[in-house]
């Protein structure tokens, strides 16, 4: 597939001009088609200023300063904690942290050696200076940037006065109960008329007690129920974006906007993966995924993903190779998938020269997937605190985008889960491994498994193939419309299970493929969709559906069904390698 700037101007992948695609000459298509590029730009710009105002619009405070001065960036809520205006107020006026920021520099010299010694402390309460020179208690989590400098820093921080007031009053009630409980022992002595009142207080506090214990678990589990819901109505608008910016990328555009359209892409794809990794980590946390065992080719999976990291190691300029033996394990395969992906993508983010290996290797009745690289490495001291949430290695010369220190964290998880062993070992400046160890299952024992290497090769495009998308979005279905159709397909579009019917007997064109949202207005589900449109046309005809549902419960449903999940944001080369996957598997 060509990139963007290797494809001149006017002319898009498969070699004819927009032009030609409008029906109009070149010089038209330079008149007419940029504005409506441009508004397309303008209404990316337009999200990614909504995410801006989420940024700008947190809670907590959050802030990038120097140790050694004061402070280079900070958000509104940094600035309301400490007593300013605006952020600007506060980074003129503080510009030496340990004298104007922390009450005490004793606790400030603490902290600073830490982060020197550590270069990450979490939740670390302290107390920082208002304008009007009075305490507000804070818990910080800092984090050094050595990328950015030696001793630049990047902070969250959260007021707990309320916590620590809290906290204060009650170790005033409890002494006072205390002193209560003397005194009625001592009146006790002498009559036994406030027994019974004694007792009474007691199972007051015991109730009031239960009854605060049962509310922090259910604001608990609404703040879970919380994350769900807004990390999906957030996937839906991303979803619709990354399909457009796809489209895009594949357009042949002036210098400038390709840059442009690069840029959101990379801040799409970052958006992506931190929602798609918090997600994750909340359910780990809550013990809330459970594996779906399943037998699985582990070298197919393997080849999959080798085709997935080529892109990104011809990107880097980076050697990469997978190396494969015949191998059946009993496994979730989408956690299995998740932890090998993780693992990739950590080896290509630290690796600048060299390459890249997977490896399949079998010592008796265990699989061992191994991942070399030729990165920066990790010190032995620091190899295990590399499973820690938002710990990043972030040495000298690494550079790129650094995440946010969840992937390792979401590894570790997903290998306890499952009940397998990793291990690594690395060197400084020469390169690290990660070895997945897991029981392989016998021969014998496991039925036939497809094998990738069979697939069709679409990679040049799919050729006319007709392709129904069902999903109640319009954003979603006019994105998805425009990347299947610079794909070569020939797309049908419906909103509902009713509109997809309606299209299809006024058309004497078969879909080849179904692509359904799971999730369609009142409280319609994409599988009924699929099963009237099979019911209509009389034939099995292949589906799969795309959704930002990510609950085991979904899953196990369109398991059941025997429908194909690919989780929104949709990325093009999983989209395309499941489109391959449903056109091989076609019935004749």
């Amino acid at each position: 597939m060509k990139k963007p700037s290797d494809i001149k101007d006017g002319e898009n992948d498969s070699g004819y001009g927009i032009g030609d695609l409008l029906g109009l000459g070149s010089q038209s298509v330079r008149k007419n088609y940029y504005p409506a590029l441009q508004e397309r730009i303008d209404e990316l710009e337009q999200e990614r200023n909504r995410y801006k105002w989420l940024f700008e619009n947190a809670l907590h405070g959050i802030f990038q300063a120097n140790l050694r001065g004061g402070f280079l960036a900070c958000n509104p809520a940094m600035a309301r904690i400490c007593g300013y205006d605006s952020p600007e107020a506060l980074t003129e006026k503080v510009i030496r942290l340990r004298e104007q920021l922390f009450c005490s520099s004793s606790e400030f010299d603490a902290i600073r050696q830490e982060l020197l010694d550590e270069g990450s402390l979490s939740a670390r309460e302290t107390r920082f200076q208002r304008a009007d020179r009075t305490p507000v208690h804070v818990a910080v989590t800092l984090l050094r940037r050595p990328d950015l400098g030696p001793e630049v820093v990047e902070a969250f921080v959260a007021d707990i006065t309320e916590r620590v007031l809290a906290r204060q009053k009650l170790e005033q009630l409890n002494a006072t109960l205390e002193r209560r409980v003397e005194e009625r022992t001592e009146e006790l002595q002498n009559a036994n008329v406030g027994l019974r009142y004694q007792i009474e207080e007691r199972e007051k506090v015991e109730r009031e007690l239960f009854v605060a214990m049962e509310a922090a678990k259910e604001a608990n589990r609404s703040k879970d129920k919380y994350l769900a819901a807004a990390s999906h109505d957030l996937l839906q608008p991303l979803n619709a974006a990354r399909l457009m910016i796809s489209a895009l990328q594949e357009s042949a555009l002036p210098d400038q906007e390709t840059r442009m359209v690069h840029q959101v892409h990379r801040a799409l794809e970052g958006a992506e993966d931190l929602l798609a990794d918090l997600l994750d980590i909340s359910k780990l946390d809550q013990q809330a995924m459970k594996p779906d065992l399943v037998y699985t080719d582990v070298a197919a999976l393997a080849r999959s993903l080798g085709e997935e990291f080529e892109a990104v190691a011809a990107n880097s300029g980076l050697g990469f190779r997978v190396r494969t033996i015949p191998a059946t394990v009993r496994t979730d395969q989408r956690m299995l998938t998740r932890i090998l992906r993780n693992l990739l993508s950590n080896a290509f983010r630290y690796t600048r020269k060299g390459g890249v290996v997977m490896a399949l290797r079998s010592r008796g009745d265990r699989l061992r997937i191994e991942v070399w690289d030729t990165g920066v490495g990790i010190e032995e001291d620091k190899l295990r605190d590399i499973f820690t949430e938002f710990h990043q290695l972030l040495p000298q010369g690494t550079g790129g985008r650094q995440g946010v220190g969840l992937g390792l964290a979401i590894v570790e998880r997903m290998v306890r889960v499952l009940g397998y062993d990793i291990d690594v070992a690395s060197r400084p400046g020469r390169g690290s491994r990660f070895v997945l160890t897991l029981p392989l299952e016998p021969a014998q024992a496991s039925p036939d498994l497809a094998r990738a290497d069979s697939l069709i090769n679409f990679a040049d495009g799919f050729d006319g193939v007709p392709v129904l998308v069902i999903d109640n979005e319009p954003a979603v279905l006019e994105s998805m419309q425009l990347l299947l159709e610079r794909w070569g397909c020939e797309v049908l579009t419906a909103a509902s299970k009713a509109e997809a019917l309606e299209t299809l007997e006024q058309t004497e064109r078969i879909p080849a493929i179904i692509l359904a949202d799971y999730h369609l207005n009142n409280e319609r589900t994409g599988y009924d969709a699929v099963h009237g449109v099979r019911r209509l046309l009389g034939k099995d005809i292949p589906a799969a559906i795309i959704t930002a549902d990510r609950s085991d419960d979904t899953r196990k449903i369109l398991r059941a069904q025997y429908l194909p999940i690919l989780n929104k944001p949709v990325k093009p080369n999983r989209l395309r390698a499941l489109m391959t996957s449903l056109l091989t598997s076609a019935p004749a």
